[in-house]
This record gives C-alpha cells, structure tokens and sequence, in this order.
C-alpha cells in the first residue's frame, strides 16, 4: 500500500480502519485484520442496518459505478499495467470534471 499522507515523520503504511460489510463477518476476518494491526468495523449478521457502515461503503461503490460506465476499465482488455493506469487515470479525471461542471442545484423552493 502507498504511504499515507498526514502528520509528519515516517509514512503511515497501513489504515486504521477496515470497513466491510456481513459477508465479511467471521472471526478468522477479524483475526487476520487485527493480527495487520488495523481495526476492523464489520457489520454481523442478524443485526440491524442502522450501524452506519453503508453510508461511508456507499461513496467507492457509486465510485466503482462511475468507472464501470467507461467500457475498457469494466473489462480489462490492456495488458500493459501502465497503459491501464493511464486510462483509469483519464476516466477518473473525466468523472471529476464532469461533476464540477454541473450547474449547482439551489434548495431554495421556486418562486
């Protein structure tokens, strides 16, 4: 993993947290985490949905969704890594671009 950026000193290597969600929730999951030395936030099964997980899970699935638009990053067809690094660059970019020129929405009611 590449180092995270924050306080200084040595680069974090590693995040403090895992979220996953129910098919994740076995304590072999949990042990192989903490043993990593990261906490896991896993949601168990027969609990209800009110953890608050999905709403941080929701963000990289509509992120994955946006990328799957753009037919040669849903099926990787490059062999070379760089060249799929360089379109998944231009698709990410395109994503950003995209939602920065859409006329932003007032919440004020219609007069």
């Amino acid at each position: 993993m590449p180092p995270v950026r924050g306080k200084r000193g040595r680069p974090r290597r590693r995040p403090d947290v895992v979220l996953a969600d129910r098919g994740y929730d076995h304590d072999k999951y949990r042990r192989l985490v903490r043993a990593l030395g990261v906490k896991p936030l896993i949601a168990r099964r027969g609990t209800e949905h009110g953890s608050g997980l999905g709403t941080q899970r929701w963000l990289v699935e509509r992120a994955f969704a946006h990328l799957h638009r753009f037919r040669r990053l849903r099926i990787r067809w490059e062999i070379r890594d760089d060249i799929h690094e360089a379109f998944l660059t231009l698709g990410c970019a395109l994503i950003c671009w995209r939602r920065l020129s859409q006329p932003v929405r007032s919440l004020a009611l219609p007069q």
